[in-house]
């Protein structure tokens, strides 16, 4: 069985008092921590199920831009973990921020995220300041990831096609593969606002349309989560079918899976076999890509 490279792990910390709660732009409500996930019990989640490396990806909702947490428990453990914090890329300081935390303490990636989805714009990812931030990244070549609210693909992904081809030699993941899968909180309130959130089905499963210009964007990565799983399979939709489209469109080695342990609900053993079980159709040498190697490539390891 290929071991993993595990994309997109949540930390949250046993200790509020050294890594308090924090807030992202805008947001006025802090939601009381959840249940911890600790670098230590990660690290015994991870060698249950043969997961040799994760990145560690900043629990935004919680900690806000504070990436401290991701940060230490990287620096603590090298050789199993990758620090992947979120900035806000409207934040005048987060350049300096980013160069800061490469160069001190190793920060292996970066993710940018929208926290009001009611905000039908796309200033908080390429606004002039912003872009600030992708020449950051692009300078020191550190990856970014980019997640999407399900009514936002249609725009936001024309929007990033953009800064993907300004800089083809910057890797950059979009989450949870920019496909109409939405968080369980999401999905409600997309619902009751209107909007269709039923994952689309074969043959192309969503996976064409805004996605299509990416197919010739080399430097573009799509990361399969539990959200995905849990959105496909409230459709009755095979993940190995989802998989397999995905890898026929855009090649499996641009494919790379997160558990997202730490945000949805379930248990790493049972999120490890989900990702064994979206690989079922790949050949073997496609399951390497896809579970660890693709992975390794962008963060190290």
């Amino acid at each position: 069985m290929a071991s993993l490279f595990d994309t997109h792990a949540h930390l949250i910390s046993d200790d509020p008092k050294r890594y308090p709660p924090g807030f992202l732009r805008g947001q006025t409500d802090q939601p009381p921590l959840p249940p911890p996930v600790t670098a230590e019990m990660l690290l015994e989640m991870m060698d249950a199920n043969g997961t040799a490396r994760a990145a560690l990806v900043q629990r935004a909702h919680a900690y806000g831009y504070d990436n401290s947490y991701v940060v230490d428990s990287a620096v603590r453990y090298p050789d199993r973990f990758r620090s992947v914090g979120v900035f806000d890329a409207q934040d005048p300081a987060t350049p300096n921020i980013v160069e800061r935390l490469i160069g001190d303490q190793g920060l292996a990636g970066a993710r940018l995220c929208q926290v009001r989805p009611w905000e039908m714009d796309t200033a908080w990812f390429n606004s002039p300041q912003a872009m600030k931030f992708w020449e950051k990244a692009a300078e020191h070549r550190l990856p970014v990831a980019i997640i999407f609210f399900h009514y936002h693909l249609p725009y936001a992904l024309p929007a990033l096609l953009l800064i993907a081809q300004l800089f083809p030699d910057l890797r950059i993941i979009i989450d949870h593969v920019g496909s109409r899968h939405g968080s369980g909180p999401e999905v409600k309130w997309g619902i009751e606002k209107g909007f269709d959130m039923a994952a689309p089905g074969p043959p192309d499963y969503g996976l064409v349309g805004a996605l299509t210009p990416f197919v010739e964007q080399k430097n573009v990565s799509f990361k399969l989560t539990q959200i995905n799983v849990d959105r496909l399979r409230d459709a009755n939709i095979p993940l190995e079918d989802y998989i397999r489209r995905a890898a026929d469109i855009f090649g499996a080695d641009r494919l790379v899976w997160g558990s997202d342990i730490g945000q949805s609900p379930g248990t790493y053993a049972e999120m490890a076999a989900c990702a064994h079980e979206a690989a079922s159709r790949l050949t073997e040498s496609e399951k390497k890509l896809f579970l660890h190697d693709n992975a390794a490539a962008i963060y190290g390891g």
